[in-house]
């Protein structure tokens, strides 16, 4: 009769549930095992730790309360605060908004592009060559990730946002004022730009994205953002590279918030992105 009990692991102290998930060299931690033995096992985070990290409470002032609710509603286009879009392919029940603002978690230290994107080089490097899949600030670190590896076959990149954005000196767009604050480029050498030349590049965009300046925060940095990821999409292609740039209401499909890929009609989405590899010879 044991086994019809719940197991929660709960974490110690500065630990997160990974704990539980494998050992440091790679071994199956107590979650699974327990699992395959017939036991219903869940693995708890700490509140204000893990993926439990985020709190009404601002340790350092920096950070209001609401802020994640609220801006990161608007920021990425679910709606506009506390409304939904209409067409939204997000779920708009409150247990599933709930459990998306549960996946998220502050940073622990200070972003440090240049810091992911050397431990990414360095798991390629063990791992061989590979498709990276970025999202949002991630794409980020997967440009320097492909100025640092040789590893890389083809980037696909949802959103990607925040710095850097790249282009080679003398080629930098102008700056794009938006409402929610100015999106700019990161110059690098054209040696350094041209390794972006090697690999296939995809870059997919959802919708509610604004075509003119507007108020709207959320609508608006994605202007931008869409209009210099064109514009780095053109710099590639014209150095020899293969960037396309796919924006999903151009193509008939409507609604689609910055988590495309967890929206409500992700298998679309990800047959969308199955059919770019296969035309581009890379998932055969």
């Amino acid at each position: 009769m044991r086994k019809i009990f719940r197991w929660y692991f709960f974490t110690g102290a500065v630990s997160q549930k990974k704990t539980w998930e494998s050992t440091p060299d790679g071994r199956e931690g107590f979650g699974n095992i327990f699992l395959r033995r017939g036991f219903k096992t869940y693995l708890v985070d700490q509140p204000r730790r893990g993926e439990a990290g985020f709190s009404t409470v601002s340790s350092d002032g920096v950070i209001p309360p609401a802020y994640y609710d609220r801006t990161m509603f608007t920021l990425f286009r679910l709606g506009r605060w506390p409304n939904f879009y209409d067409d939204t392919q997000f779920p708009k029940d409150a247990k599933s908004l709930e459990q998306f603002y549960r996946q998220g978690t502050p940073n622990t230290a200070p972003l440090d592009f240049g810091l992911v994107a050397d431990a990414m080089t360095a798991v390629l490097s063990e791992t061989g060559p590979a498709i990276l899949v970025t999202h949002s600030q991630g794409g980020g670190a997967g440009w320097l990730t492909a100025l640092r590896s040789e590893n890389i076959r083809a980037i696909a990149a949802f959103e990607p946002g925040g710095s850097p954005r790249l282009f080679p000196e003398g080629e930098v767009p102008d700056p794009i004022n938006t409402s929610f604050g100015v999106i700019e480029g990161t110059a690098v050498s054209l040696e350094d730009f041209r390794k972006l030349t090697r690999f296939l590049i995809g870059i997919f965009y959802g919708d509610h994205i604004a075509t003119e300046p507007t108020d709207n925060y959320g609508a608006d940095q994605w202007r931008a953002e869409l209009s210099m990821g064109r514009k780095f999409a053109e710099l590639v292609n014209k150095y020899g590279g293969d960037c396309t740039v796919i924006h999903l209401p151009e193509l008939g499909i409507k609604g689609n918030t910055h988590f495309m890929f967890a929206d409500l009609n992700n298998v679309e989405i990800a047959d969308l992105l199955s059919k770019w590899l296969k035309e581009k010879g890379l998932d055969e």
